[in-house]
């Protein structure tokens, strides 16, 4: 999208780092996929994998960048694809579209995070029993539904993520620990959605910490939502504030689901 490719700021990796970034193409169901991986090379033993699930958008500069961050962090990081031969729109119509014909295609979305879990853990340099996942807006909702299901990783962060689910976590599940990272002011997550996801993680027994942030719209971690948002009249709004601490406190969580 063309109002998300950033050249400094927060989005930059550190100026210590040594951050090589390269595409990776690959198939599920026969259909090609083009992600991003992003490591450091300074670093001579494996790191810890973490995979970006993209904004509902699809796989763009914004998610790239975010797999860079991640490797300055000392993490191999891949921004994976979710709709197919790297498919991004700035249209939020034709995004829309992208969405449902994955989300309506059954067991789509575990399948492609699957393939892409397994091509990040088989790299060489990825310590492939320390696979963790963040995910934005789309991506949100995409890591915290895997969660639901107990996919097999250390942790998920989802940064203004959709909350709802038709197949809600049930008591005696096992479910992915998970962070949580909402605007309070986020008209696509309201109150009452905020609510019901809470006491389901509650009754499932859920590893949750959940973090709102008062008067915070959504897409508060994007640098580029206020243009989106003022062009088609989205409710967005980039907030420089949570960024930073929402981005602090997901790198907190990986380093501690690692560690464990």
């Amino acid at each position: 999208m063309r109002l998300l490719i950033l050249l400094g700021g927060l989005l930059a990796a550190p100026a210590f780092a040594q951050v090589v970034g390269q595409p990776v193409d690959y198939e599920v169901d026969g259909q090609s996929f083009r992600g991003y991986v992003a490591y450091d090379t300074r670093w001579t033993t494996p790191r810890p994998g973490v995979l970006v699930v993209h904004e509902w958008w699809g796989h763009n500069a914004y998610a790239r960048q975010r797999a860079n961050m991640l490797a300055g962090e000392g993490f191999v990081a891949m921004a994976l694809d979710m709709y197919g031969e790297g498919r991004n729109t700035g249209h939020p119509e034709q995004a829309k579209a992208f969405m449902q014909a994955v989300t309506q295609q059954q067991g789509a979305v575990a399948r492609r995070f699957e393939a892409a879990r397994a091509l990040l853990a088989s790299r060489p340099g990825v310590r492939n029993d320390d696979i963790a996942a963040i995910g934005y807006c789309f991506g949100g909702g995409v890591v915290l539904n895997l969660a639901r299901q107990g996919v097999d990783l250390d942790g998920v962060v989802s940064f203004h993520g959709s909350l709802g689910t038709e197949n809600p976590a049930q008591a005696g599940d096992r479910v992915t620990p998970m962070l949580v990272l909402n605007g309070e002011a986020d008209p696509f997550v309201p109150p009452a959605q905020v609510k019901a996801f809470r006491e389901e993680m509650r009754a499932a027994g859920a590893d949750l910490t959940y973090v709102g942030y008062p008067g915070i719209q959504h897409s508060f971690t994007n640098p580029g939502a206020d243009a989106v948002g003022a062009e088609y009249g989205l409710p967005l709004a980039y907030d420089r504030a949570a960024d930073e601490d929402s981005w602090s406190r997901a790198l907190a969580f990986l380093r501690q689901r690692f560690d464990d």
